[in-house]
C-alpha cells in the first residue's frame, strides 16, 4: 500500500514523479483531505506561530526560511502566523501585516515556495483588539510602556475593543468600538482577504480565538455592549458571522475559509463549547468550511483551570465536529505521531495542527510517516536530501554501523 506524504514537486526537481510516497502503511494521518477546490495532501497543519520578526508589518527572509522548511518537511498545510488587518490591530510591533499592498509581495514569496514544494499555503488574519500594543514575549509579556519606547523605539498605540474593558490589571483600557470602527474592521478583513488571494494563498484562517478581537466580541467576559453587537448570543456573535460574510465577497468560492475559535473560555461565566457548536453552524451557513478548535485566552489575570495534557483540546473539536456537522481541526500539545494518527482515524478531528513540536523538528511529518510506515524509505523527502539519507542508510546497514 502507498502513503502520500504530501510533496508535490515539479518534474524538473523530481523526474520520478509529481507525488512522493512512503510505502508500508495507509495511516489516516497521511490521507488527503479536500476542502472546496483544495486538496491537502495529508492531515498535518503547521499551526500559525508568531515570530515577532516583521518590520513595519512586512515579512522578511526570516519568514520565508521559517515557513519554507515546514513545506520541505512534508506538512500538508503551512499556515502563516497571525497577520494584522490594520496597523492598530497588531499584537506587537513585530507582527506581520497585510493591511496595504506593500505587504503582498514578500508574503507571495512564501506562498510560492510553499506551493512549489508540495504543501498548501495558508495564512491566518486577525485583529488583536484589546490585546494589541503588547511587547514581544521575550521583552517580558505585557503591554508596551514608556520603557519600550525609550529602549527600543517601540511606543504604545491606542487600542480598541467591543467594550472599554482592559485585558488585565496594568493593561491599556481600550476605546469601545463605534459603529464606524466595526465597519472599518469588517472592511479590513475583506480587503486583507483580497490581498491574501492576490499573494497566492490557497486557504485563509480568521483568528477569532485566544482573546483576539473577534473572540472579544462573542465572549461575555469581554463584551458588555447593549447594542446590536452585544447582549445575548445573537448580538455577541454578529460581528463574527458578518466577518465571514464580508470575507466571502473577496475570497474565491473555490478556496476554503477556516475560523479559529476558542471553543470554551474555561470560565464559569464565559463562553462554552455548546455555544461554539451553535456559532459553528452559523459560520457554516456564512461560507466557512472548517473550525480550528482552540480554547481560552480571554481571562487575562483571572485563574483558569483546565485539563492539560497531550491532545487536551481534542474533545472540543470532536464535539463541534459531531454536533455542528462541520470539518474541524484540533491543536494543542500534540507531539506523538501515533496519537495524532489515532485522532484522525477515530474521526475525532479532520486535521491536526502542530506548532512547537515542528519548531523542535521541522521534519516531524516525514519522521511521523517513517514511524507509521517504513523507517528505511526516504522517498517522501526532497530528493536533494532523500538521496543522501537513503545512501547513508544502505551503507550503515550493510556495514552494521548503527542500529
Amino acid at each position: 500500500m502507498l502513503l502520500m506524504v504530501g510533496r508535490s514537486i515539479s518534474s524538473e526537481r523530481n523526474p520520478l514523479g509529481s507525488v512522493r510516497v512512503v510505502t508500508g502503511t495507509s495511516a489516516p494521518l497521511f490521507d488527503p483531505f479536500t476542502l472546496r477546490g483544495v486538496t491537502v495532501p495529508n492531515r498535518i497543519i503547521v499551526s500559525p506561530m508568531s515570530q515577532y520578526a516583521a518590520v513595519g508589518g512586512v515579512a522578511t527572509d526570516w519568514h520565508l526560511v521559517h515557513l519554507g522548511r515546514f513545506a520541505l518537511g512534508g506538512a500538508g498545510m503551512v499556515m502563516v502566523e497571525a497577520t494584522a488587518i490594520e496597523e492598530r490591530g497588531r499584537r506587537t510591533p513585530g507582527d506581520l501585516g497585510l493591511w496595504n499592498d506593500e505587504h503582498v509581495e514578500p508574503l507571495a514569496r512564501v506562498a510560492s515556495f510553499v506551493s512549489a514544494n508540495g504543501s498548501v499555503p495558508a495564512i491566518q488574519i486577525g485583529h488583536a483588539g484589546r490585546k494589541a500594543s503588547e511587547r514581544r514575549p521575550w521583552h517580558r509579556e505585557g503591554p508596551l510602556t514608556d520603557e519600550d519606547a525609550t529602549e527600543r523605539g517601540e511606543p504604545a498605540w491606542p487600542t480598541v475593543a467591543p467594550s472599554a474593558l482592559a485585558y488585565g490589571e496594568g493593561w491599556h483600557v481600550p476605546a469601545e468600538m463605534t459603529a464606524a470602527d466595526i465597519e472599518q474592521m469588517l472592511a479590513g478583513f475583506a480587503a486583507t482577504a483580497a490581498r491574501a488571494r492576490d499573494a497566492g494563498f490557497k486557504a485563509l484562517e480568521v483568528y477569532a480565538g485566544h482573546g483576539f478581537l473577534l473572540h472579544q466580541f462573542y465572549s461575555p467576559i469581554a463584551n458588555v455592549r447593549t447594542d446590536a453587537y452585544g447582549g445575548g448570543f445573537e448580538g455577541r456573535t454578529r460581528a463574527v458571522v458578518e466577518t465571514a460574510q464580508r470575507i466571502r465577497t473577496e475570497w474565491p468560492d473555490e478556496l476554503p475559509l477556516i475560523f479559529r475559535l476558542s471553543a470554551t473560555d474555561w470560565l464559569d461565566d464565559g463562553w462554552t463549547v455548546e455555544e461554539t457548536v451553535e456559532l459553528a453552524k452559523l459560520l457554516k451557513d456564512a461560507g466557512v468550511d472548517m473550525i480550528d478548535c482552540t480554547s481560552g485566552g480571554i481571562g487575562g489575570d483571572r485563574r483558569v483551570s483546565f485539563p492539560l495534557g497531550q491532545g487536551y483540546q481534542v474533545p472540543l473539536a470532536e464535539q463541534v465536529r459531531r454536533e455542528a456537522d462541520i470539518a474541524c481541526a484540533t491543536v494543542g500539545m500534540i507531539w506523538d505521531a501515533s496519537y495524532a494518527n489515532d485522532v484522525v482515524a477515530e474521526g475525532r478531528a479532520d486535521m491536526v495542527a502542530i506548532a512547537r513540536e515542528l519548531l523542535d523538528d521541522p521534519n516531524w511529518p516525514l519522521h511521523a510517516a517513517a514511524q507509521l510506515g517504513d523507517p528505511a524509505d526516504f522517498s517522501g523527502w526532497p530528493v536533494e536530501a532523500g538521496w543522501w539519507l537513503s545512501k547513508r542508510h544502505r551503507a550503515t546497514t550493510k556495514l552494521n554501523l548503527r542500529p
